[in-house]
């Protein structure tokens, strides 16, 4: 028996359980971890609320690090003590211990310890596909990342500044706004008191920008379009603020024939070739020191509940871990 953080209805934190439950005989080609951090992610909240539905009672969790601690028979790249860690469905990395296919996860690197595997292997990975695959960030380009001061933003803003480009974010706070600024940020925007179209508009000088990244959702789509150059693209990864209302495709056209994605890391990383070459670009930025992982806020896994309410009242900065 392990423990783990599970939910039998969707709902708030409050629905959130610390349950024993049993694991199941390894498959040939999993693995079990012992975990020795998790990392706290916004779609977690989506799967508690029943945004992203799951079959009830469900495990929770999609991002963790640990030891390995046993193999199936056809598993030949892993040994048992190995470090690893992983970002990848199905949920259950809010636990003591768990089965998981052996290639969803990779090894962690000497250089790195847990908890920085930890808090980086979602939002990280998520930071690669947004600047080195959706859009090749470069030295003429100027970005626009919205919650700046999150896990992802900061990462984004860091690794967008190294490869020479212009970055601009939106954050809630001064405080914020000044961490968003010492990772890299040219332009914080405080959302509270500054329009940040207009404010995008005088950064370049009415240019506009080539692409926007937006996981706040309801709240910032419609102005980000207009943040937009011709052929620029909108690239929505998330909806903190909630979902987009139904939109009327025209105004891609209206607004300059814009491209729209909504891409999801699990997509990017669907096969092992990929997302061993996503994680060495990502371990290379940190072991070179273009990124670094700030982790402010650590709870007990048990103490998840308390956790989301922090996430959801938008109280965390940069990464926050669970400890086992």
């Amino acid at each position: 028996m392990v423990k783990a953080i599970r939910f039998h209805k969707v709902g708030g934190p409050e629905v959130l359980s610390w349950d024993e439950i049993d694991l199941p005989p390894l498959g040939e080609e999993d693995i079990r971890v012992r975990h020795t951090v998790v990392g706290l992610n916004f779609i977690d909240t989506y799967h508690r609320s029943g945004l992203y539905p799951l079959p009830l009672p469900s495990g929770i969790g999609m991002e963790g690090a640990g030891i390995v601690t046993d193999v199936g028979s056809s598993v030949t790249s892993l040994n048992l003590g190995d470090r690893v860690a992983y970002a990848s469905p199905p949920p259950g990395s809010y636990a003591e211990e768990r089965n998981i296919n052996v290639n969803a996860v990779v090894k962690i690197p000497d250089s790195i310890p847990d908890k920085v595997a930890a808090a980086l292997m979602l939002k990280g990975l998520t930071a690669q596909y947004l600047i080195r695959q959706i859009h090749n960030v470069g030295p003429s380009d100027t970005i626009l990342i919205h919650a700046a001061a999150g896990g992802v933003g900061l990462i984004v803003c860091q690794w967008a500044k190294k490869l020479g480009a212009t970055v601009i974010g939106t954050v809630g706070s001064d405080e914020k706004a000044a961490l968003a600024s010492d990772n890299g940020c040219d332009y914080p925007i405080i959302y509270t008191r500054e329009n940040f179209v207009n404010r995008v508009m005088e950064i370049t000088n009415g240019t506009k920008l080539p692409v926007v990244y937006d996981s706040v959702g309801r709240d910032t789509f419609e102005q980000s379009l207009d943040c937009l150059q011709p052929l620029g693209k909108m690239v929505s990864f998330g909806q903190s603020s909630g979902s987009i209302p139904p939109v009327d495709l025209g105004i891609f056209a209206q607004k300059g024939s814009l491209n729209f994605t909504r891409p999801t890391l699990f997509h990017f990383a669907s096969n092992k070739e990929r997302l061993d070459a996503m994680a060495k670009d990502l371990f290379d930025a940190v072991d070179s020191g273009d990124i670094q992982i700030r982790i402010d806020q650590e709870f007990p896994l048990e103490e998840a509940r308390a956790a989301h309410e922090q996430l959801e009242a938008r109280n965390t900065t940069a990464s926050t871990v669970l400890l086992p």
